[in-house]
């Protein structure tokens, strides 16, 4: 195909060579209807977020490499292990600023009660790491040479998502451009999608709901509604 590009990690091709002209026509349908999901309000919202996915899955599998250049492997995992620790630490630490500010939230009835309250939310951010690393990433990689500038452009884009939401697109700037960079060294998808989970379910619990609107994103955030009734803060999945 003349013009097609592609990447490769060691022996193993993480896209498939295709013209950058339908690297950018995915680029933009996909992230296009992920930010129409967002800023589209319901009941519509729930029939576009099958659209998005459809797409996204049938793009993913138009040019699907296997499992391992996604980052589902075992390779390099006890390597990458201490990114899982650091964010435990990171966690850790957030926790203990907020029970001296007094803004920590647990669910009340103990562990249980905090699996039940979060289990969905942590399976979220393994999605998302997986759209970011095995989706994203690997189409900037084969418009741009440039590791760095690739990792940077999937970053911005998922930061982006997270518009207006004054805490999570900052923070999502700064680890997506950590979690691509960390991926593109260890190829491994897990830890950075545990790592994904700490970091969502330790912003739910110490950051006011009113303050960060329960981890919404574009039009749930601005339609927002603090309700004392429900003092916990719950991350919803947009």
């Amino acid at each position: 195909m003349t013009g097609a590009t592609a990447q490769t990690y060691g022996s193993e091709r993480l896209v498939p060579a295709r013209s950058k002209r339908r690297i950018l026509i995915e680029l933009a349908l996909s992230y296009g209807l992920i930010l129409l999901v967002i800023w589209t309000p319901r009941p519509w919202q729930k029939h576009l977020w099958w659209v998005a996915a459809a797409a996204v899955v049938i793009i993913a599998a138009l040019s699907f490499t296997g499992l391992k250049p996604m980052g589902l492997r075992t390779a390099n995992f006890l390597q990458s292990i201490w990114i899982v620790a650091a964010a435990l630490l990171l966690a850790a630490a957030a926790i203990v600023v907020a029970i001296h500010l007094d803004t920590l939230r647990l669910p009340p009835g103990g562990t249980t009660a905090f699996v039940k309250t979060y289990w969905a939310y942590a399976l979220w951010a393994c999605v998302q790491q997986l759209l970011l690393q095995g989706f994203f990433l690997p189409r900037f990689l084969g418009l741009f040479k440039n590791q760095g500038h690739a990792a940077l452009l999937a970053a911005v884009l998922f930061a982006l998502a997270h518009l207006p939401n004054p805490i999570l697109t900052p923070v999502t700037l700064v680890w997506g451009l950590a979690a691509c960079l960390l991926f593109l060294h260890y190829r491994n998808l897990y830890p950075l999608a545990m790592a994904h989970a700490i970091f969502g379910i330790t912003i739910a619990i110490t950051v006011p709901g009113p303050v960060d609107h329960n981890m919404r994103v574009g039009l749930g955030y601005l339609k927002y509604h603090h309700s004392t009734h429900n003092p916990t803060h719950l991350p919803k999945p947009q």
